[in-house]
Parts: structure tokens; sequence; C-alpha cells
């Protein structure tokens, strides 16, 4: 499956840690940050614009390894600063108009569910969220049934809600989506990297991710899938720059035919380029071998976590992935994190603020969040456990 030597050797700095943060920012591979300092140096003996010409064939692979990681095409792939960047442009390039609705569900990102609410203040549109069933998954007939009865503008879902580990079934809504011609965006910020994704088996109009989490690529950068449906449609975002479009004349200019109409002209060459190595990583190590480590790694984790005395899951879902929120009886949340720390775990805090529904639901107001990856090995797992029970 994995070469997990390989995989720690190439990850210089796994060894004098337990990191369980790479929901949050992951530890890249050394290649990542060798390239993008090489790209650096460059800049700083010739300036950027000449090393973006000399080097111009090595930036157009990003769209072609990222295109490979979601079986796109390169010319559907747009590089963004980050998932949000690429979610708000997303949404900005959709013509809203008052009494339009979003629906979406109650784990939704809280940058997206923000976004709602801002979208829907400046133009009097509507959020409608869709239930969970007994599972706390999707309620499958409900959403059928919202789709019916209210005829969303736009479906947006998160695939893996960051305060819980359930993977979401994108391809069940996205079917449902496609059935009645409805726009569907797709958050994959938790997902890309962490399991194969193919965007034509969810059928989504719009996909972002972020580089800095389970693709291990820099801070800093984003990727946004937008799909030939909507670029044939002339979506493109509020804010179209000269990367987006051709001025023509004094009045009048004409967007470009890819997904780059997304883009902004200004950005990272180094940050792209890292991003680009840490995908290709990725693709060669194998999605599907990431995810099958990832699941024997977390199931593993979580059964052990489970028998210690006072710790409870907080976990929900049909299907779980690699992102475990805990809390123990009667430990506080500084004394959590500061015994943690001192045992040099590496991992998140969520609190209520991020997830006022599903938290609230759950009867918590913070909880530790664990995101094991696979550079990780089944002894750093029972060693955390133990830091845990000590606690």
């Amino acid at each position: 499956m994995i070469d997990l030597p390989k995989v720690r050797q190439d990850t210089l700095y796994c060894e004098d840690k337990l990191f369980f943060n790479s929901a949050g920012s992951s530890l890249p591979p050394a290649i990542v940050t060798q390239t993008m300092k090489v790209y650096l140096d460059d800049e700083e003996q010739h300036g950027g614009y000449y090393v973006a010409d000399k080097r111009a064939d090595e930036i157009n692979e990003f769209y072609k390894v990222t295109a490979e990681l979601l079986n796109a095409r390169s010319r559907n792939i747009a590089f963004t600063y980050n998932a949000t960047d690429s979610y708000a442009r997303a949404l900005s390039s959709i013509h809203f108009q008052k009494g339009d609705l979003i629906l979406t569900t109650n784990d939704d990102y809280i940058s997206n569910q923000i976004a709602f609410l801002s979208l829907k203040k400046r133009y009097q549109i509507e959020i409608i969220r869709i239930k969970l069933d007994d599972r706390a998954a999707l309620d499958l007939n409900d959403f059928e049934e919202c789709m019916h009865k209210h005829q969303p503008k736009v479906v947006a879902v998160t695939h893996i809600p960051t305060n819980s580990g359930k993977i979401q079934d994108v391809e069940a809504i996205g079917r449902i989506c496609e059935k009645f011609d409805t726009i569907y965006l797709v958050d994959a910020c938790q997902s890309i990297g962490q399991l194969p994704l193919d965007v034509y088996k969810i059928k989504c109009d719009f996909l972002s991710g972020t580089g800095r989490k389970f693709l291990r690529g820099p801070r800093g950068t984003g990727i946004l899938f937008v799909s030939d449906k909507m670029l044939s449609q002339e979506l493109a975002p509020l804010m179209v720059d000269m990367r987006g479009a051709e001025w023509i004349d004094a009045d009048r200019f004409q967007l470009f035919p890819g997904a780059r109409r997304f883009e902004m002209w200004e950005f990272s060459y180094a940050h792209l380029l890292g991003l680009s190595e840490a995908i290709r990583y990725a693709n060669e190590v194998g999605l599907g071998n990431i995810e099958k480590y990832n699941q024997m790694l977390c199931t593993h984790l979580r059964e052990a976590l489970q028998k210690v005395d006072g710790v409870h899951l907080y976990d929900e879902g049909s299907k779980l992935g690699s992102l475990i929120t805990f809390r123990k009886d009667g430990i506080s949340l500084q004394h959590t994190k500061v015994h943690l720390e001192e045992n040099q775990v590496y991992f998140s805090l969520s609190t209520k603020n991020n997830a006022h529904i599903d938290f609230g639901r759950k009867g918590i107001d913070w909880a530790v969040r664990l995101s094991p990856h696979y550079f990780n090995t089944m002894e750093e797992a029972d060693e955390l456990v133990n830091v845990i029970s000590r606690m």
C-alpha cells in the first residue's frame, strides 16, 4: 500500500513530535519547500517576471497534476489563495436575485455559513439547511423534498465538515442536483488529499480545496474546479481582472475560455509550484492507498480512545474520515491544551463559535480535533492514547 519509511523520510520533521493536525496545516514533503526555496532564490537573482517567463512550462504543469487529482481537464482548474477564496469566487459568479434560495447543511464550514448570511443580507436570498437522519448523515429524502418544494438556486455542501469526522455523500447529492439542473458547489477543503475525488462522479459545478491541509502543500494556496457547464454560461467572479478577460475596447471585455478566468493576475508562483509538488507527491502515493491507510489508522485510534476512561468521541455519521473530535470528563479546555502541548502533541481546538449548529446539538462548547494522516504510524497513535489517558 504505502511505503511508510520512505514517506517519513520525505517528511523531515515528523520524528520529534506527535503531529496530528493535518486538518489544520500538515507537514509537507521536503520536495515542496525545496521547490519553493529554489524558485525564490531564482527570483532574488533575476526578478519575478523573468523567472515566470523562463519557467512557464513548469508553472503550467500545476493545471495538469491538479486535473489528474480530480479526474478533470486542465481547462477546468484555477489556482487561488485558499479554499475560502475559491469558494467566494465561485459564489460571486452566481447571479443571485431577491428570493433566490441556497440549500445547504448544518455542518457547512463557518466561513461558508457566514458567506451565505452575507449574501442573504445583501440580496435578500433565503437559506435552508438539510435535515440529518438518525445516524447524523444528510437525510437524502429531506434533501430531495426540499429540491422539489423550493427549487434552490444553489446547493452547497461541505464534503467533510471541519468539526466532525463525517463524510457526506456528495455523489448522491450530485445525482439529485443533476436531475433538477441546480448549481452544485462542493467544499472539499478537508477531503482533498485525504480521499480520491472524481468531479464527474460527484457531478459538481464548482469544487473548492486548499493546499495546506491533507494535500500537504504550502499555506496561501487553493484550488477551484469549474465545470464546462458553468464556463459555457460565462460565469466568472464578480471582480474579473486581466488574468480572466481581454479588454477589447474602452467599454467592453471578453472572458477567457477556461477556469483561469477565476484567477487573479498576480499571485505567488513559488507557492503554486510548491502546491504542484504536493499534488504530484499525493498522486504518486495514490489517493486510494492514502484513504485505506488512514481508515486503518483512524479506526485503530478511535477504538483505543474509546477504551480510555472519561473520553467521549463526538464524531457522527455512517462514514468517517481522518478527523477525530473528543473531550475528557472533568478536564478543562486550558488543562487539556497545556497537557497536550507539554507532551509534544500537535492538534487543533474547535469551539462553538466555529460550529454553532453542530456543537449546539451535541451540547458542547469545545472539543479537541485530531487529524491523523498517512505519515503517522500506529505506534504514534498508541503513544498519543497514552498521553491522553494520563491527562
